[in-house]
């Protein structure tokens, strides 16, 4: 009974990872296609195709030196209207820390917790300034939670930190693992 129980557990293993990606999946291609269930023709995809195309092209146009001040307007008053703002500014900067120009997670580190013990954490440096907290010797250290979407942001001595000479998404999916993931 207790072989057939690990060979279950050892099935869950690697069955689960993949069901629960491919549902997502297929449940965002799904919900994708039932926008555009009203018309008359149904191709499988176009839902997906649309999204893709749609976002392109408002990227496109965003770009146009004629739609930017009424983006930046746009944006001024997402900055200014109570309780949404905090959702606007906290959505914006999620995005930006992972895609776009201002990517916030391209530094890995590894931080020693303590002088004494050989103990250290992995994690990512998003501030190396932090003058405007009267303490330039420390600097910003997020370390996110494995298996998470959470984490903790440590501020540092810089001195306590060793910059890693390896790509951010291998660091990124060591921590989130919880050190399940090969490096490199």
């Amino acid at each position: 009974m207790r072989r057939l129980i690990n060979y279950f557990l050892n099935g869950f293993l690697i069955v689960a990872p993949i069901g629960l990606t491919m549902y997502i999946l297929y449940s965002l291609l799904r919900w994708l296609n039932d926008l555009f269930a009203g018309l008359s023709f149904d191709v499988p995809g176009l839902g997906l195709v649309v999204a893709v195309l749609l976002i392109t092209a408002v990227g496109f146009v965003a770009k146009s030196f004629m739609v930017r001040p009424f983006l930046v307007i746009a944006e001024r008053i997402l900055h200014r209207t109570p309780l949404v703002s905090i959702i606007y500014s906290s959505l914006k900067d999620l995005f930006d820390a992972f895609v776009g120009d201002n990517q916030k997670f391209n530094c890995p580190v590894l931080v020693r917790l303590n002088a004494q013990d050989n103990v250290f954490k992995m994690g990512f440096v998003t501030q190396d300034d932090l003058a405007a907290l009267h303490r330039p010797d420390l600097v910003a250290v997020y370390f996110p939670h494995s298996y998470n979407f959470s984490g903790e942001l440590v501020l540092v001595p810089q001195a306590s930190v060793t910059h890693l000479d390896l790509p951010s998404s291998d660091a990124m999916k060591f921590i989130v693992s919880g050190g399940v993931s090969r490096l490199g």
